[in-house]
């Protein structure tokens, strides 16, 4: 019997279908793209956009000299991308893009480095957003030997450019979708996680950012373990890296350092979970709100049945003065961001 491949990718969504450590699927899934037409709500393994997290009031208050008004779709706002994102559309690929490393990779040699891209062009008002760009998702998979272990590593490389000649400028924040679980078991109790950074962009009960400045989390340390219980600690926050940069984040952050964003380790099946990215942010959630009956003999998935990290911009950037740089894309600018993920487990 042939071995299953340690990573799989399907064209709907350019989702991440699979990420296997040892014979752990340490990612949510669902076995056929079909089922996420029908059952994905989740968001599970998604490329999210145009726009990742929410936007205030589903309303681009200010872009070309004009307004734009979305589709609401959580609550009174706009979520990722709006009902029919990037991540529910079909894009072209995978496309073999040969061998390539993962630039700023600390440790071991990358052995591998097979490389596949997923394109997808979204059109001049689609969802509401102006302005025709092409984007593109390159997925980098390969090992590192460290010691006795080997270690998993996928890296994941977004570039937006603007092509249509409708509009000088638009507004893109990309990122990956996936629900990790650690457990082998239905919920992520157990799971060991750290952050690396306390600071978080405080929110109305939309999920919106109450202002300009960020706050401390209240029981987060930076570079501080905690483990995930049955129901606490809920989170569903955006943390910011480092808030002296809010208003300087380039557009195109691949070329910044890689920063090791969230670590995760549970003891009972001693698998690890490494995120790492350029992105000055990330949302990481507990997923609280998870319903996914079961269906075609996989189990249902509830509350808690993974975390996600999504490294991205701020929050509403476009909307806030001060952060509208992180997002804002014109015409002869390209859009890039970088996410690293490590996963392995203890011999």
């Amino acid at each position: 019997m042939a071995q299953q491949a340690p990573f799989q990718f399907l064209p709907l969504g350019a989702i991440i279908q699979s990420f296997l450590v040892g014979k752990t699927n340490i990612v949510q899934s669902f076995p056929k793209q079909s089922l996420y037409v029908s059952h994905n709500a989740p968001f599970f393994g998604e490329t999210i956009g145009r726009v990742a997290n929410r936007l205030s009031n589903a309303k681009i208050n200010s872009l070309n000299g004009k307004s734009y008004q979305l589709a609401a779709n959580n609550g009174v706002n706009a979520l990722h991308g709006g009902p029919v994102g990037w991540g529910k559309k079909v894009w072209e690929g995978p496309t073999p893009v040969g061998i390539r490393t993962v630039e700023g990779l600390q440790g071991a040699r990358l052995e591998g480095g097979e490389s596949v891209e997923f394109k997808l062009r979204s059109e001049d008002g689609d969802e509401g957003y102006p302005g025709t760009v092409d984007v593109s998702v390159v997925y980098t998979a390969g090992t590192q030997k460290e010691g006795d272990k080997e270690v998993r590593v996928l890296g994941i490389e977004y570039e937006v450019k603007l092509v249509g000649d409708e509009v000088e400028e638009t507004v893109v924040n990309v990122t990956n979708h996936s629900y990790f679980n650690l457990t082998g078991k239905d919920t992520i109790e157990g799971t060991e996680v750290t952050l690396c950074s306390s600071h978080y962009l405080p929110v109305d009960e939309g999920g919106i950012p109450t202002s300009s400045s960020t706050g401390t989390y209240s029981g987060v340390t930076a570079n501080k373990t905690f483990t995930l219980g049955p129901v606490e600690p809920d989170i569903d926050d955006c943390f910011v890296v480092d808030p002296s940069k809010a208003s300087s984040i380039p557009i195109d952050t691949r070329q910044e350092s890689l920063h090791k964003v969230v670590t995760a380790y549970h003891p009972d099946t001693k698998i690890h979970l490494e995120v790492l990215t350029t992105e000055p942010a990330f949302q990481f959630y507990t997923g609280k709100y998870i319903e996914v009956p079961e269906v075609e003999g996989v189990e249902a998935r509830g509350p808690r049945s993974g975390f996600c990290v999504e490294p991205s911009r701020y929050v509403n950037a476009v909307n806030v003065p001060e952060w509208r740089g992180q997002v804002v894309l014109k015409k002869g600018e390209v859009y890039g961001s970088r996410i690293v993920y490590r996963g392995w487990y203890d011999q």
